[in-house]
């Protein structure tokens, strides 16, 4: 995905792999987001395996679990001028893309 962004200017990578994230980031996030639940993948091997998708989640479970493992995180996040695009699908690409540029 970054090789078709082709950002025009510096960017900021975190491999949250290795560099998990932290709390003040994920807030950071969500206040750009509107929610956790928006920066939350259900894709996650590990949302099955522990029953989440079986369960009325809040806003602070999200917040919980996105802290406790990066697999968690829909991604790539990606912040263009205070704008926040979440997740792979071609939408939210396509209008990364067009962020960047400007």
């Amino acid at each position: 995905i970054i090789s078709e962004l082709k950002p025009g200017r510096s960017v900021d990578l975190q491999d949250i792999k290795k560099e998990p994230i932290k709390k003040k980031e994920l807030d950071e996030l969500f206040k750009l987001s509107g929610s956790y639940e928006a920066l939350f993948s259900r894709k996650a091997r590990k949302y099955r395996i522990l029953g989440l998708h079986e369960k009325n989640m809040s806003e602070e479970d999200y917040r919980k679990y996105l802290l406790e493992d990066y697999t968690f995180l829909k991604r790539p996040v990606i912040i263009a001028n205070e704008e926040i695009f979440i997740g792979n699908n071609k939408e939210s690409v396509a209008e990364a893309k067009v962020a960047l540029k400007r």
